[in-house]
């Protein structure tokens, strides 16, 4: 189940943020910033909760004219057992259904394949590669950053996910 984030929430995201394992692939943002997307029309961050709060993302361009929406940001505090597909789904049904996204799209590592395997398995096509664009702190390098996007059409003939909590 998704739902919106609060300032409680804030803790749990910063804990997935700043974790090694996710430095990678995923940027950490100050508190201040998280409350302000939390209070922006234009940006939604949705808590996931299955048997607890497991995950977290962050949707920004809500309201754009074209309905073009961006997942900026999302982590899982554990994979296995389908989690990601079914975490991943929940946020992608949201944008279109909720959210009236005409087209949605996002970034992700070219390093990071769980994460991709994960998209492309729920339609997203890959859209571009920026070579070695994209500088990782923990690294000490530059990753290459693919951008990858779903459209509406694409999501309505997916076939559903049988949701699991």
């Amino acid at each position: 189940m998704l739902r919106p984030a609060t300032s409680a929430d804030i803790g749990f995201i910063r804990s997935l943020t700043m974790r090694a394992d996710y430095a990678p692939f995923i940027g950490d943002s100050d508190d201040a910033t998280l409350q302000g997307w939390i209070d922006s029309s234009e940006a939604r961050v949705l808590i996931w909760e299955a048997g607890g709060i497991r995950g977290f993302g962050i949707f920004r361009g809500i309201g754009a004219k074209g309905g073009v929406i961006e997942l900026f940001r999302i982590a899982l505090d554990r994979a296995g057992g389908g989690a990601g597909d079914r975490f991943f789904r929940a946020l992608v049904d949201h944008a279109f259904r909720d959210l009236n996204a005409a087209r949605l799209w996002l970034d992700a590592s070219a390093e990071n394949p769980r994460a991709l395997k994960i998209y492309t398995r729920a339609g997203f096509r890959q859209e571009g590669c920026l070579r070695s664009h994209w500088y990782r702190p923990a690294l000490g390098r530059c990753v290459d950053q693919i951008l990858m996007g779903l459209m509406r059409a694409e999501w309505e003939s997916l076939e559903p996910l049988r949701a699991q909590a």
